[in-house]
């Protein structure tokens, strides 16, 4: 699979790491920091999660659906909890999160299963002496 493919998502990714390390960060600058502990946590997984499927995708490893499917399962988390917040940057990164979550979606779904590594084990390298 080439990274033109996975262009659209890799885009989606960035955009959503982004919008969820702006939404942490603007977090911390809460009156009640504490109340919005679970918002920066889920926005800081999200964001991991999204670069990881980004650097999956562009080097096309056989892995990258599985890592996407991963991201999708973040994105919808971390969607679901900004989207409980009214400000702005929560709002934002909850869009920017779903659209991700649509794009990994899409992304893992058209990747042919014979590309797909289902709980396929590669053997260890032998040691050498």
């Amino acid at each position: 699979m080439s990274q033109r493919m996975f262009e659209s998502c890799i885009d989606a990714c960035h955009l959503c790491a982004n919008a969820c390390d702006h939404c942490a960060v603007s977090c911390l600058a809460e009156a009640d920091v504490a109340r919005m502990a679970r918002c920066i946590a889920v926005d800081v997984d999200c964001a991991q999660i999204c670069r990881l499927a980004a650097g999956f995708m562009a080097r096309g490893s056989e892995s990258a659906a599985a890592v996407c499917r991963a991201c999708v399962d973040a994105c919808n988390a971390c969607a679901d909890e900004c989207a409980r917040h009214a400000m702005q940057h929560c709002q934002d990164c909850a869009l920017a999160c779903r659209r991700c979550a649509d794009a990994c979606r899409r992304m893992a779904a058209a990747v042919p299963l014979s590309r797909q590594r289902h709980g396929a084990t590669v053997p260890a390298a032998a040691p050498s002496h």
